[in-house]
């Protein structure tokens, strides 16, 4: 597995990146052997110094991410690589739940997902096209409700876009401002009328 550790505003020493690669290799070949890569950032911010931890754990689109804050980096470091423990430890086991009862492949749509720049409050064109500033390719997976809550919550993202195993249709799920989750699933336009 490849491990990324990177600071902002400061400069990693080697015994902080022995640290991290030692720990964070252990935990996470511990539930996936065969890893992809990991990415952990340091940052000081005033008397803070948050560590983010993004790993890949081998399966397609699938990405974990885990944060924390603390005083010392090697606490930050820690409090983070426990979140990310806890989060690929129930990803496993919901995985071999999973496929106990279907040993079907995951069916995939390649798609691109393109972050845009928002508008400027003094320039607003109504005709004018948003700017692209990354394009970046993407898999949309067919799953289940629950699992595509799953996802989204192992990747600490704020929605999920999937194709429903049940419908065939394309839905979301997305984190609401009251703490809940939301899911929006399409009525057919058959079913509509």
């Amino acid at each position: 597995m490849d491990i990324s550790v990177k600071g902002k505003n400061l400069d990693v020493g080697d015994a902080l990146r022995g640290h991290v690669e030692n720990h964070l290799n252990s935990a996470v070949t511990k539930y996936f052997a065969r890893a992809l890569d990991a990415n952990v950032v340091f940052t000081r911010q005033g008397k803070g110094m948050p560590a983010d931890i993004s790993v890949h754990p081998g399966f397609r689109g699938m990405l974990v991410q885990g944060g924390s804050d603390s005083g010392d980096a090697y606490a930050a470091f820690d409090g983070a690589l426990e979140r990310i423990s806890k989060q690929l430890r129930r990803y496993k086991r919901k995985l071999n739940d999973h496929h106990k009862g279907n040993q079907e492949q995951e069916d995939v749509v390649t798609a691109l997902q393109y972050v845009i720049q928002p508008d400027r409050e003094e320039e607003v064109d109504v005709d004018a096209q948003p700017v692209i500033i990354a394009e970046m390719p993407t898999d949309i997976s067919t799953l289940s409700v629950s699992e595509a809550v799953m996802r989204m919550d192992l990747a600490d993202a704020p929605v999920n876009m999937f194709r429903n195993s049940t419908s065939g249709r394309l839905n979301i799920v997305y984190h609401r401002a009251d703490g809940n989750i939301g899911w929006i699933d399409p009525a057919d336009e058959k079913d509509a009328g």
